[in-house]
């Protein structure tokens, strides 16, 4: 499955190795709120720390518009990594340019550093080869552990590996075997969720599980759009009327593969504390929405999942946010932990779901990268997966 040189294969002894990892976390006032992501990169930076390795580590953080932008400054990851590791970690101003490149000539085995935000250089989400090489000339190894990104090809992602020896990291190595592993060669029964808003986002995803996948059960707002295509009026429901057609066609082709609720929950307003009643699937009536799954179907989901071999989840069965819509997104969180199967769980809000319901020890694995996970599911090639060098 997995034929890529992993940081296990390199020579890194000695040698400055750039690390893109996946530190774009949530901060607010200058904290980080979920660490997840920075506990993700550790094994492969201690990994590199105890091979003699001096380590610099490179990652994205939001969306800076145009240029450097102090709200998305890497610099608290900094502190909290250096805080994490109980040791220093330097900090460079910038990706590329005399700070970076001043920082990276005095750094010595089993030290680290950190870059700024690859960002603030808008060249990067171009993958210009100019600032890849400038971040490439850093270093003698580039690792690339950042799974959340590998869907892109970036200059920090795709463009380094073509001026380095280039391999995958622990993180990265270990989203590939699960996620290709899941869609490959599934342990039988494989069942699928899918959920979220929109049916656009997984059009990909839902066409290449059908042909995989035993049963695909759907929720989320994405699943209004399925009932509209059926012909049942659903009043408020958010629906994605451009994808009607492709709902129509993905049920024709789906079958009783494709699972859709059989009772609802719906508000009469958009609202956390809208009035709200459980409905069987039927006409919504006018003035009220869609916003979770209902008990009947839980029942028939968990029915489904009992006994499975893989199951794969990604995107929530309602409107997580809101703690009186949430009940189908951590009923199914419940299921799929007590499943028994091989479970792999990616996207933010099923993430947080499975974390929130202290569930996340029962899941054999939770996928740091939303878009990549899903990349991944529709069969797709990652581009900074594919630029690392073979075995």
């Amino acid at each position: 499955m997995f034929n890529k040189k992993t940081v296990e294969d390199m020579d890194v002894k000695g040698k400055k190795v750039l690390v893109r990892v996946d530190f774009n976390v949530p901060i607010k006032d200058g904290k980080v709120g979920d660490d997840t992501r920075i506990r993700a990169a550790l094994p492969t930076i201690e990994y590199l720390l105890n091979k003699g390795a001096a380590v610099i580590l490179c990652s994205h953080l939001g969306r800076p518009k145009g240029g450097p932008d102090p709200k998305y400054s890497l610099k608290p990851v900094g502190e909290y990594l250096s805080d994490l590791m109980k040791k220093p970690v330097a900090f460079a101003d910038d990706c590329v340019g005399t700070s970076a490149e001043a920082a990276a000539k005095v750094l010595k085995p089993g030290e680290i550093l950190l870059l700024e935000n690859t960002r603030f250089h808008p060249e990067e989400e171009k993958n210009d080869l100019d600032l890849a090489k400038k971040m490439a000339s850093l270093a003698d190894v580039f690792i690339n552990d950042a799974f959340g990104t590998a869907h892109r090809a970036h200059s920090s992602t795709e463009g380094v590996a073509r001026f380095l020896p280039a391999a995958a990291g622990f993180l990265l190595e270990k989203e590939i075997k699960y996620l290709g592993q899941a869609v490959a060669e599934p342990k039988r029964p494989f069942v699928a969720i899918l959920g979220g808003s929109k049916i656009s986002d997984k059009i990909g995803v839902i066409k290449n599980l059908l042909t995989k996948a035993d049963v695909i059960l759907i929720g989320g707002g994405m699943a209004n759009t399925f009932f509209k295509a059926q012909g049942y009026p659903v009043a408020d429901s958010l629906v994605e009327d451009e994808a009607l057609d492709t709902a129509k066609e993905l049920l024709a082709n789906g079958g009783s593969k494709l699972r859709l609720p059989v009772d609802v929950t719906i508000a009469d307003k958009f609202d956390a504390e809208a009035a709200f009643k459980v409905m069987d699937m039927a006409p919504i009536p006018d003035g009220w929405r869609i916003l979770d799954i209902g008990p009947k179907t839980v029942e028939a989901y968990a029915k489904a999942l009992k006994g499975a071999g893989t199951v794969v989840w990604n995107g929530p069965m309602g409107v997580f946010e809101f703690p009186n819509f949430a009940k189908g997104t951590y009923a199914v969180a419940k299921a799929v932990a007590d499943s028994g199967a091989v479970s792999i769980i990616g996207g933010g809000d099923s993430v947080a779901a499975i974390q929130e319901s202290g569930l996340a020890d029962k899941i054999t694995h939770i996928s740091t990268g939303g878009g990549a996970s899903l990349e991944m599911l529709e069969g797709l090639v990652l581009p900074g997966l594919a630029a690392l060098q073979d075995k």
